[in-house]
């Protein structure tokens, strides 16, 4: 069983990565990124009682395909212009046994805030070669565009439609451990 040190940590976003998956016109999956997010956590070291905070930039999503990442800023999706971030709440950690566990929180998107679960594996914690102690999580849960008001599509000729409501978000994360 790995341990995790309590304390307050910072994400390490040159070392971490936020990730979606999307159905295309059913047939194949559109994957993305966000490039510009921060967060921070305070950990205990069963995690339970930790509290998780992040913040994602809309506009810095990045699909390797700029008009496609256009649309998505725009009011169809993501509306950067009016809604510029992206943020997660933590309200608990739930059933951690030293490697998985669950995290609840509240995912606000478009001003729209609703409750998820993240399956997440605890990585483990070490010290790099330059004396910053890091932990590693990853994290992944599926949610409904639509429930947060992203319901833009376009119908295809032989049934369904362009883009799937159910979107899949992984987490591949580092935390550095504040100096006290």
């Amino acid at each position: 069983m790995a341990t995790l040190t309590a304390g307050k940590w910072t994400l390490d976003p040159a070392h971490s990565e936020a990730m979606f998956t999307v159905r295309h016109a059913g047939i194949s999956r559109v994957r993305g990124t966000f490039d510009d997010f921060s967060g921070n956590a305070t950990f205990t070291e069963d995690l339970n009682g930790s509290v998780v905070q992040a913040n994602v930039d809309t506009a810095s999503v990045n699909t390797r395909n700029e008009g496609r990442d256009e649309h998505l800023r725009s009011a169809d999706f993501f509306d950067a212009e009016n809604y510029p971030v992206l943020d997660f709440e933590s309200l608990e950690v739930i059933d951690f046994d030293g490697e998985e566990f669950k995290l609840k929180g509240n995912l606000t998107i478009r001003g729209t805030t609703q409750e998820v679960i993240f399956d997440g594996e605890f990585g483990g914690q070490t010290v790099d070669p330059f004396g910053t102690t890091r932990a590693g999580f990853e994290a992944q849960t599926d949610i409904s565009r639509e429930a947060f008001g992203l319901t833009w599509n376009a119908a295809l000729e032989a049934g369904g439609f362009l883009v799937s409501d159910k979107v899949r978000i992984t987490l591949d994360v580092s935390f550095t451990k504040d100096e006290a």
